[in-house]
């Protein structure tokens, strides 16, 4: 019991957990899961019931010493014994090839999908819509009830993308290898996905978010992402920024596309998937955007070992603090 405490003990989180379905594709699952462990309580029930009687009913008495009758079996036992266990992995068997084939589902060609390609790296996310020509990172903006066409790749190991509470996980494989899967949101709300599969150090920190929203808010940010996004008004801070920082990132129209477009940073839960922009003293790393952001470019290996962001530049103070102001500024207003 004291085990099963501490197994159960990771099930704790409800947005971490895939007991609380939010999604049609995360309920089919969930009864799927439910399903499995009916059948299997219902075995060991009967399995422990019949031992215990077993151990009661034929147990050895005191001063018995005769040899208990030899049986060598019983064909109608045995019958079922057999019989029954096939009929429980038909009941089981037969919906969960159904959501096999339902789950598997393709729509990259449905015009009514919203298409994403997302691409894993470590340790960070990054979605693509091609579509409406967007490319952000770790943060994947939806609109409530449509669905959403994931195409999963990774840019360097293998990786697995997962939102325990709207839909099963799937790997992003190295190579040319595509994977598809679909989920939806019905409600608006933020549901938290985590990559799946270890895939080096910083595995454990590699979060990103799901955010469903009405469809009138998406269109608002799906707009304000393409507006023209202005370097800083400080020249100095503008120079490093651009020199030191748009080499790789991107603002805009701005800058490289090699690592994660900044495009809205200021707007985001976190930074770097895993520094929570508030204030609210229950989380372990709290802070404000601008606090977040200091922290990560300041030293962004103590936060998060392995990333490729490391020794990559040298900012004074002072340029350290004009772009962490400017990027905890660079917000979108669509909601």
């Amino acid at each position: 019991m004291a085990f099963m405490v501490l197994v159960l003990a990771a099930c704790g989180r409800e947005d971490l957990s895939p007991l609380n379905p939010q999604g049609p594709v995360a309920e089919e699952q969930f009864g799927l899961m439910k399903l499995a462990f009916t059948i299997m309580a219902f075995v060991v029930i009967i399995v422990f019931a019949i031992s215990f009687y077993v151990i009661v009913r034929f147990r050895r008495r005191k001063g018995d010493k005769t040899i208990p009758k030899q049986v060598e079996g019983n064909h109608k036992l045995e019958i079922i014994w057999t019989v029954i266990p096939i009929i429980l992995l038909i009941i089981l068997g037969v919906p969960t090839v159904q959501s096999v084939f339902s789950l598997s589902k393709d729509y990259s060609q449905d015009p009514d999908a919203v298409k994403v390609v997302v691409t894993s790296h470590q340790y960070w996310w990054e979605f693509e819509y091609p579509e409406l020509g967007l490319k952000t990172a770790q943060e994947l903006i939806i609109p409530t009830g449509k669905t959403i066409s994931i195409e999963a790749k990774s840019a360097d190991v293998l990786h697995s993308f997962w939102v325990p509470a709207l839909a099963g996980k799937i790997d992003t494989n190295p190579g040319s290898n595509v994977n598809f899967m679909y989920f939806s949101a019905p409600k608006e709300g933020v549901y938290l996905g985590k990559c799946a599969e270890l895939c080096g150090p910083s595995h454990g920190l590699m979060d990103f978010k799901v955010k469903a929203v009405d469809e009138s808010s998406f269109d608002r940010w799906a707009a304000a992402l393409q507006e023209p996004v202005a370097l800083p008004a400080d020249p100095a801070i503008a120079a490093a920024f651009e020199s030191k920082c748009l080499s790789c990132h991107a603002v805009g129209d701005k800058g490289g596309p090699a690592y994660p477009n900044l495009t809205g940073i200021g707007s985001r839960s976190s930074v770097g998937g895993i520094l929570v922009n508030t204030d609210d003293p229950q989380y372990k790393n709290e802070g404000s955007v601008y606090e977040n952001l200091r922290r990560w470019i300041e030293d962004p290996e103590t936060i998060k070992p392995g990333n490729h962001m490391s020794d990559q530049y040298d900012l004074t103070e002072q340029e350290l603090d004009g772009i962490a102001d400017y990027l905890s500024k660079l917000t979108l207003d669509y909601e």
